[in-house]
């Protein structure tokens, strides 16, 4: 399996993989092999962090270009640098060229997760406001980071994660306003439900995609393009790779150890809330991976691309919502912990889908194995 510490050839026919008989952690790395303890590891650390040093949070949030957090865009610089500087971009157009890839993204993305996530969060939450607009804003908040590490480790297909990624950045800069009017304010007035009134900026979604998406993809695509003119593409791909795909890891875990130590004490002192908002989003993200799936196998897309559209459309752009829940509600209102919840809950249940999406592989797409 392509993961972390050795990024494997990126059309999903070329990718050497063990006999489906196999276990899955004897294809890993030991970087990926440990995975899960590196995140539950980054995880404490930086809720132990958040608790132990209560001014840490404030120090954090200080250092931040606009309303963009620097240290959160240096790890997912580093998180997101390795996996696009692998993606091989020539082959860009046999993705664009599928519709069936796109529409079943763009109508799981756009119009079936953040729905899931309105009525998940109007069935569990009821009783919490805050914590409900929260999750709402996360549902329209569509993944543009990390899902690239979901689909790398499942064994996705690169290229259609990169343009299902640059279509999701588009989306998100025209539909996120327009959209969390419409679950806000208009949905919950036909449905006699109570509404949320909340401005968006459009500069904070312009500067949250351009900093989290922009700079990496054109880093990525820079190296390909002059390591492989300078040195060749067997060079590339086995030398050069291998030397920076460890950086991905190390983006993640110190994104992970920034992000719980921003809200380590709030997420320590009230426990039972973040059971609470943990619940929709368990949910959310079983019910996308697998409607993703059951798409994608009904249609036939083969096992690389059904693992892209079913990550693509389970993750979501906390960053994002954090920073637009912040920007409209305040640092330490409810709707921003419902924001930072997010990725406690994301790292670890979709990581634990990645091996059920493995263990799919074996069960669905035996012939995709080599």
């Amino acid at each position: 399996m392509t993961g972390f510490g050795r990024p494997g050839r990126s059309a999903p026919a070329d990718r050497p993989v063990a006999a489906a008989g196999g276990p899955v952690l004897a294809r890993l790395s030991t970087l990926d092999r440990f995975l899960p303890a590196w995140i539950i590891a980054a995880m404490t650390l930086g809720l132990a962090l958040g608790r132990a040093v209560p001014s840490l949070a404030g120090g954090l949030n200080q250092v931040e270009v606009g309303s963009v957090s620097l240290p959160i865009a240096v790890g997912l610089l580093l998180m997101m640098y390795p996996v696009l500087a692998m993606v091989r971009y020539r082959h860009l157009d046999r993705v664009t060229g599928d519709r069936r890839l796109l529409v079943t993204s763009l109508v799981l993305n756009w119009l079936i997760g953040p729905a899931l996530m309105f009525t998940l969060a109007w069935a569990l939450l009821p009783d919490l406001p805050d914590y409900r607009t929260g999750l709402i804003i996360v549902g329209l908040a569509r993944c543009i980071a990390m899902v690239l590490i979901w689909n790398d480790l499942s064994c996705g297909d690169r290229e259609a994660a990169a343009v299902l990624v640059a279509i999701n950045a588009v989306f998100q800069i025209v539909a996120f306003g327009l959209l969390g009017w419409f679950y806000l304010q208009v949905l919950p007035g036909w449905l006699g439900l109570e509404q949320v009134h909340a401005g968006f900026s459009v500069g904070t979604i312009v500067a949250s995609v351009l900093v989290f998406l922009g700079i990496p993809l054109a880093a990525g695509y820079l190296t390909r393009a002059v390591g492989e003119h300078a040195k060749g593409t067997a060079w590339y791909e086995q030398r050069f790779l291998p030397k920076i795909g460890p950086l991905a890891l190390y983006g993640l875990l110190f994104t992970i150890v920034v992000l719980f130590a921003l809200q380590g004490h709030t997420i320590t002192s009230r426990p039972w809330d973040v059971v609470r908002i943990a619940a929709p989003l368990l949910v959310y993200f079983a019910v996308m991976v697998a409607g993703g799936f059951a798409l994608g196998h009904r249609l036939r897309l083969g096992y690389a691309k059904t693992a892209t559209v079913a990550f693509t459309a389970a993750g979501n752009n906390f960053e994002l919502a954090i920073a637009v829940a912040i920007a409209v509600f305040g640092v330490t209102s409810g709707q921003a912990l419902a924001g930072v919840v997010g990725p406690l809950i994301e790292v670890p249940v979709l990581v634990a889908l990645v091996y059920v999406a493995l263990w799919l592989r074996r069960r669905w797409y035996p012939q995709d194995i080599a």
